[in-house]
């Protein structure tokens, strides 16, 4: 048994240091217009808004203290504005790592026809209505998921029932 454990755990060392960035062949690093393209794309296609939809609400939850201690509203004020540069380098962190997982999937034309698209008048008109596309489209899917799931288990228990079988 411990043989075996050391075996498992041997192999799956190995197997790590393989899969690892280390040990893995290393793929080329895009150049500085292929990651402006794919920057491009992230900020132009709405992708980046969801940092903003994550950070935006910290900061103003910690501007809300100041109604539970009011005392501390004017160095909260001054902390939160001290503080917004440094989270908006954290948002452009994402948004190069962003970048970096557009690049090594499509290449820079490819990133230049998207921004483009992006650019236009019905990208940008996509890039308006998206959050509330992906909205319904989540409120449905749950609908949905729901209700086919009632019809798969009802479907089964017939079935199940013509072959002899009850399934509560």
């Amino acid at each position: 048994m411990i043989r075996n454990a050391s075996r498992l755990a041997a192999t799956s060392v190995a197997l790590f240091m393989l899969a690892s960035p280390v040990f893995a062949q290393q793929t080329p690093q895009p150049s500085a217009s292929h990651l402006a393209a794919a920057t491009e794309v992230a900020t132009s296609s709405g992708l980046t808004g969801a940092f903003d939809a994550m950070t935006d609400p910290l900061l103003n939850q910690l501007q809300q203290m100041n109604v539970t201690r009011p005392e501390i509203r004017q160095d909260l004020d001054q902390v939160v504005t001290l503080i917004r540069p440094e989270v908006e380098q954290k948002k452009k962190e994402m948004i190069d790592a962003t970048a970096k997982t557009l690049a090594s999937r499509l290449s820079e034309t490819d990133l230049k026809e998207i921004a483009a698209f992006y650019k236009s008048p019905v990208g940008q008109k996509w890039v308006q209505l998206q959050p509330g596309i992906l909205d319904a489209i989540v409120r449905d899917m749950t609908i949905w998921t729901q209700r086919t799931s009632e019809f798969i288990l009802t479907r089964a228990r017939e079935e199940m029932s013509k072959r002899g079988h009850q399934l509560n």
